[in-house]
């Protein structure tokens, strides 16, 4: 049966998810990671607000509407000032190389691939062909957070994969309650502001935000 014309955006929107955290786990410049994450949140959150339109889940649209405000405007523009206060816009030094990295990268693929098709199975959303994809975001963005050793990276990272996981949630079950999501977001929101003030400590200590300088700290 041919998919409908807002599902067939929805795919599209998914393969465009894919592909950034493809490109993240290939960006070596920071401000480059800060812009891509921007990038996908705006895809996810126009996926959402198709989903919602499609499916008239109306909860979803709030969903939409507090992914852009978070993940397009807040959380990159709180990134952008970090780097500029802190002077970290240089080449992120991966613990792998990048073809190495893209080589990982694509197992995880048809690793996830596999492992979503029966649940895929099992669901009885519309967009239950994308949770492939999600679940295959959500590797690829845990895959960049633990190749990276700079912190900045690692917590783009972090926000990417909770990126992946509500996309997951919204292929799956049409999404959570929205007590639920808002409260993971206000989680999220504190959680990047106290990492930010974590920053500001281990650039202050050390000179660096190279997190392996932090075995300076284990007894001796």
């Amino acid at each position: 049966m041919a998919l409908s014309y807002p599902l067939q955006v929805v795919n599209l929107l998914a393969a465009l998810l894919l592909l950034i955290s493809f490109a993240m786990l290939s960006q070596r410049r920071i401000a480059g990671l800060v812009t891509l994450f921007a990038v996908q949140g705006a895809a996810l959150s126009l996926s959402t607000a198709i989903v919602a339109w499609s499916t008239g889940q109306h909860h979803l649209y709030y969903s939409a509407a507090l992914t852009l405000g978070l993940k397009v405007f807040a959380m990159p523009y709180y990134f952008f000032r970090l780097i500029r206060k802190l002077d970290v816009d240089r080449d992120v030094e991966p613990m792998i190389t990048i073809p190495t990295t893209m080589l990982i990268g694509i197992v995880l693929v048809i690793f996830a691939f596999n492992l979503a098709m029966p649940i895929s199975q099992m669901s009885g959303t519309v967009t239950r062909s994308t949770l492939g994809i999600a679940m295959a975001s959500v590797l690829l963005a845990f895959l960049m957070m633990i190749t990276r050793s700079k912190a900045i990276p690692q917590v783009i990272g972090f926000l990417a994969m909770e990126n992946g996981l509500f996309f997951a949630a919204t292929s799956a079950t049409y999404g959570m309650p929205m007590v639920v999501e808002m409260g993971v977001a206000l989680d999220v929101l504190v959680g990047v502001f106290v990492l930010g003030i974590f920053f500001f400590q281990i650039r202050e200590t050390f000179d660096s935000l190279d997190l392996k300088h932090m075995e300076k700290l284990k007894e001796r």
